[in-house]
């Protein structure tokens, strides 16, 4: 890292995470993904060796590490090429709603499990006719005295089979105004009326558990609100800046590393008797890849350190989200031209990041939004 600055913590963090995953993680990998789940107790076992959550308050288990912790591990999970241990989803996605908008009586009763792994948070946004248009959304919550009466269907979420909590957003069905109308709720996954669909058959991700949860007058107590009625839009939008940001890493520590195993594999793999480096096509295309991925590297170290210090950075974050995961994309096939035949294999481990890269530009609001974001504020 050039422009962010570490600390011995950082460091003994990020080489016990390493350690642990080799070690953890690993070894099943290629079973996760046949099985396509992770069991629910690799979860507890990152949350006991302190890797879940390191931001949150030491008041409630957590390191009260800063925002650079989130990057580690994001970088660690590419470097070992898997995606269905999503430990930054929970970690610096979900939990941060509680740790924001939860009392205190919601955070001690559910934070400290959350770094413990003893609960598996997901986020109940995307709907099967409402995506990155927020607005759009149909599932309902009506107060009726002490609760509130939930009923719709999410669809794409990320946890949906091993989540414990999940933090939903519904709208009340008599605020006529959509932006007013949503508020955000948590949800536990025992509670009646609440059923969660089997893990969908996906192109990438195979062992990250995305399904559909559904809530059939599902109800929860009042005091399950997080914030204030109505404002859910409010929150989300604040928090969309650093979920945003954590797509971008994605894109530039799995570009990363694709380029890292391509370069490694065109070292030894030979043609007419000479390594593929010694091919000045070869040469040429690893370079322009490494030039687009040490490019996409300064861009989002600038945003983390902005982010870190509290600065609106959204409109910049839209972009570096945006050519990030596009840049991913087309190293991705590039790679794997370079590859050749052996591109093929699922031995290759561009193989298994081609198809994990894809969704990238997708989720967290498509790259068309991320667009549609940055000319708004261009004047365009």
């Amino acid at each position: 890292m050039d422009i962010l600055t570490c600390t011995d913590a950082h460091r003994d963090f990020q080489k016990r995470l390493r350690a642990f995953l080799a070690e953890a993680v690993v070894p099943h990998i290629d079973q996760w993904e046949a099985a396509h789940r992770i069991p629910h107790e690799i979860w507890e076992r990152m949350g006991r060796n302190g890797f879940l959550c390191p931001c949150t308050d030491p008041a409630y288990g957590g390191l009260g590490g800063d925002f650079l912790y989130a990057v580690m591990v994001a970088e660690e999970m590419a470097r070992i090429n898997f995606t269905g241990l999503c430990a930054v989803l929970h970690s610096d996605i979900v939990v941060p709603y509680i740790e924001s908008y939860g009392t205190e009586d919601q955070k001690r009763k559910y934070l400290p499990e959350c770094v413990s792994g003893g609960i598996v948070t997901a986020i109940g946004m995307t709907e099967p006719d409402a995506g990155s248009d927020l607005a759009a959304m149909t599932t309902t919550a009506m107060e009726t005295g002490d609760e509130i009466v939930l009923n719709g269907a999410k669809t794409f979420i990320s946890n949906a089979v091993n989540c414990d909590l999940v933090v939903l957003a519904a709208r009340d069905p008599a605020v006529e105004n959509p932006h007013q109308a949503l508020s955000l709720y948590l949800v536990e996954a025992d509670t009646p009326g609440f059923k969660k669909g089997e893990p969908f058959e996906k192109m990438g991700w195979n062992s990250q558990d995305t399904g559909e949860l559904f809530f059939s007058d599902c109800r929860i107590p009042a005091e399950n609100r997080l914030g204030q009625p109505g404002q859910g839009f409010l929150m989300l939008m604040e928090k969309l800046q650093q979920e945003r940001l954590l797509c971008a890493l994605f894109g530039v520590f799995g570009a990363e590393f694709m380029l890292q195993w391509t370069t490694e594999h065109c070292k030894t793999a030979k043609a007419g008797g000479k390594p593929l480096t010694r091919s000045q096509a070869v040469q040429f295309a690893l370079v322009e890849m490494a030039t687009e991925v040490k490019l996409g590297r300064t861009f989002t170290e600038k945003l983390i350190t902005d982010h870190m210090a509290g600065r609106n950075v959204v409109v910049e974050t839209a972009m570096a989200k945006y050519w990030t995961t596009e840049t991913a994309k087309r190293i991705a096939l590039r790679c794997l031209d370079l590859y050749g035949e052996s591109g093929m294999l699922e031995s290759c481990p561009v193989a298994r990041a081609w198809r994990d890269v894809r969704i990238t530009s997708i989720f967290a609001g498509t790259n068309e939004i991320m667009k549609g974001i940055a000319a708004k504020f261009m004047g365009l």
